[in-house]
């Protein structure tokens, strides 16, 4: 038997605070909506914090977090409509995106508009000045880092990770550039050819189609064989690269003063909108240096966090650091250490573990850790990105194997289920473009457990009794199912949408005469109102196919005891010295 004081001092709300997690169109079309549901009898005392995803802010990519600027999305979010949370007594958290700026933000416009002259160039990282002296520059005018600097590269996709911007002066720059990247050309016509000299308008006709037909056929523009009108390609590129538009998130350069006057300014402004937690996106890609991985670079990530963490606490916001890795690199250890809370990454394979296989040994093994190591989490089931793999992975330190949470031929057999399912695979590469590593798989949660309501009501119980912050999707709430059709129509890279349907405030209305629905949001209540949650969580030793968790607090108390087989739950707890009990 194994007990936890939860103390979480370092957290704005008491620790039975549920978290709702949307976008702030996820329900209806705007963030009034979500109020509108949040003020429904049925949600009363459910949620003491919301999540908002940053299309909150103005963004333009992966669906907001590519960021353009910080200030209010108007066209979603309303100044009154954040005001009223604070009515409602729900305290927010928002992203700051560490790593990255959109094409679009400010900054890289004006280094677009302005190249070599612009007062940001430094503010986003050259790749070629990067990496000078430390590779070969090949035909495409871009540097292959050596060999021993590429190799230990981390890589999010395939290929370099840059985007060719050109300059004014005619000159192509490639810019690091470690997440999503789009760049469209225009179509040309004759009229856009006119100014070429001794160009026929029979020929100029031609060297549009075969433009229009490369353009059409997404093929690399340098590889166009322009056959008996080769003389006039390097002109012609040049007119077609004129008119190009891209889409991306540049990293930006942390070694420049203006990105931490940015950073400052940003810092206020969230403080200013009422956010209480801020999370850290993709923080560890930030500090950059040549012979390292560049994700978690050590000391370099350390210095910086510390940095942004004194500029938080000026503004009063608690930082959340968001990080994915291989549980055997024990880097949520390190983030711990540190005094930060963590995202529990690790919970939801987990309880899909124990719930399909029958098993509390590997769910018990992490619930220890967090007690044995007074860990404070945020934690989770479904979330607007994909279930994570990757995290509960073992992985070779120093060479010496460390153990993950599950064992691979353990996640394989989970992914493959939720594959089956439905769900779509999310990999990492390396910088020759093959696969190194699975990353998360994209499905909602209650897809990824076989669309059985009584399967997501014992994995909501267990997530409402493990210690931590509980955020929850709102998709999960209503047992959403896998979107494939919203897949199809965000194409390439549209993964993720399979768990993000827009519920209209009609389908909200509908949901809440089912069952699953309203017996989740009594555990949730239970969660965020009983005070037994504010005390000690005590893990029983049981067979191996039970969960018992007990908490009390000064006389409250609450006890879910599960069996993973049968699936059959039931909830004995507290309210007023008034003993109750629910069954499942």
């Amino acid at each position: 038997m194994t007990a936890l004081n939860n103390n979480k001092k370092s957290m704005p709300n008491s620790s039975n605070g549920v978290m709702l997690n949307a976008y702030p169109d996820s329900i209806g079309t705007n963030l009034n909506d979500i109020v509108s549901m949040l003020k429904m009898a049925q949600f009363k005392n459910t949620f003491s914090l919301f999540y908002v995803l940053p299309t909150f802010f103005n963004s333009d990519l992966d669906r907001g977090f590519s960021i353009i600027n910080y200030d209010i999305n108007e066209e979603l979010v309303s100044k009154k409509d954040i005001a009223t949370f604070n009515e409602l007594n729900i305290q927010l958290k928002f992203d700051i995106v560490l790593n990255h700026l959109s094409v679009a933000s400010p900054q890289f416009k004006d280094l677009i508009k302005n190249g070599n002259q612009s007062k940001f160039k430094d503010f986003f990282i050259d790749w070629n000045e990067f990496w000078q002296g430390n590779g070969q520059l090949g035909e495409d005018g871009i540097i292959v880092p050596n060999k021993e600097f590429l190799d230990k590269l981390f890589m999010r996709k395939s290929g370099l990770p840059i985007l060719k911007i050109l300059f004014p002066d005619g000159t192509e720059k490639p810019y690091w550039n470690t997440f999503y990247q789009k760049v469209t050309y225009q179509k040309i016509s004759v009229n856009d050819l006119k100014l070429i000299a001794n160009l026929s308008p029979e020929n100029a006709q031609s060297i549009c189609e075969i433009i229009n037909k490369a353009i059409d056929e997404n093929q690399e523009l340098q590889t166009i064989d322009f056959g008996d009108y080769s003389e006039y390609k390097e002109e012609v590129l040049k007119i077609v690269n004129s008119n190009r538009n891209y889409l991306g998130q540049m990293d930006v350069n942390a070694k420049s003063p203006l990105v931490w006057e940015f950073y400052e300014e940003v810092l206020a402004k969230v403080a200013s909108y009422g956010c209480q937690i801020l999370r850290l996106d993709a923080f560890a890609y930030l500090h950059k240096e040549i012979g390292e991985t560049n994700f978690f670079n050590k000391p370099g990530t350390w210095n910086y966090l510390e940095r942004i963490n004194q500029i938080a606490k000026n503004n009063n916001l608690v930082l959340l650091p968001e990080i994915h890795a291989e549980f055997g690199l024990h880097l949520h250890d390190e983030v711990a250490n540190e005094g930060y809370a963590i995202y529990d990454f690790f919970l939801p394979g987990l309880t899909i573990h124990a719930i399909e296989k029958g098993t509390n040994k590997a769910l018990m093994t992490w619930a220890k850790e967090i007690i044995a190591k007074g860990f404070k989490t945020v934690n989770m089931l479904g979330c607007h990105d994909g279930i994570p793999i990757l995290d509960l992975k073992g992985k070779e330190v120093n060479g010496v194997y460390q153990k993950g949470l599950l064992k691979d031929e353990e996640i394989i057999e989970m992914m493959d289920l939720i594959i089956e399912r439905g769900g779509q695979v999310k990999n990492l590469y390396g910088a020759d473009g093959k696969k190194i590593s699975y990353y998360q798989v994209n499905a909602t949660y209650f897809s990824a457990l076989g669309e059985n309501e009584q399967k997501l009501l014992l994995a909501r119980a267990i997530q409402m009794f493990m210690p931590g912050i509980p955020q929850i999707w709102y998709l999960d709430i209503f047992a959403g199912a896998n979107d494939h059709d919203a897949v199809a129509i965000a194409g390439k890279d549209g993964h993720k949408e399979i768990n993000r349907t827009t519920l209209s405030l009609t389908a909200i209305e509908e949901g809440l005469k089912k069952e699953v629905v309203t017996k989740q949001l009594d555990i949730i209540r239970l969660r965020n109102t009983s005070n037994a949650f504010l005390g000690t969580v005590t893990f029983d030793e049981t067979i191996e196919e039970e969960i018992n968790i007990l908490w009390t607090n000064e006389g409250e108390f609450a006890h879910l005891i599960a069996n993973l087989r049968t699936l059959h739950f039931s909830i004995q707890y507290s309210e007023l010295g008034e003993e109750k009990r629910l069954l499942y």
